[in-house]
């Protein structure tokens, strides 16, 4: 399993976000989101957006901290990133 996280500093709704995505597939992804109790709304096209607070914790239970860079080259290599064009 490789779900990827990158550092909360997304602003948002007067929270800080992270990015969550798999290298692998959106069902790995999902799966591991259902398990950390991360509710579908959070689901952005590739990516779930989690909140800074959870972020030791999703790291705790298994997710790689990598950075943001890091996290969409990976996420493209695997075929899995959705240009933000495609979101609509």
């Amino acid at each position: 399993m490789t779900v990827l996280i990158d550092p909360p500093r997304w602003p948002a709704h007067g929270r800080v976000w992270s990015h969550l995505v798999s290298d692998l597939s959106y069902a790995e992804l999902h799966t591991f989101a259902l398990a950390q109790g991360i509710p579908e709304r959070g689901f952005d096209h590739d990516h779930y957006d989690v909140p800074g607070d959870r972020y030791e914790l999703l790291i705790e239970a298994g997710a790689v901290p990598v950075d943001s860079r890091e996290l969409v080259r990976r996420l493209s290599t695997a075929g899995l990133r959705r240009p933000k064009r495609d979101r609509r």
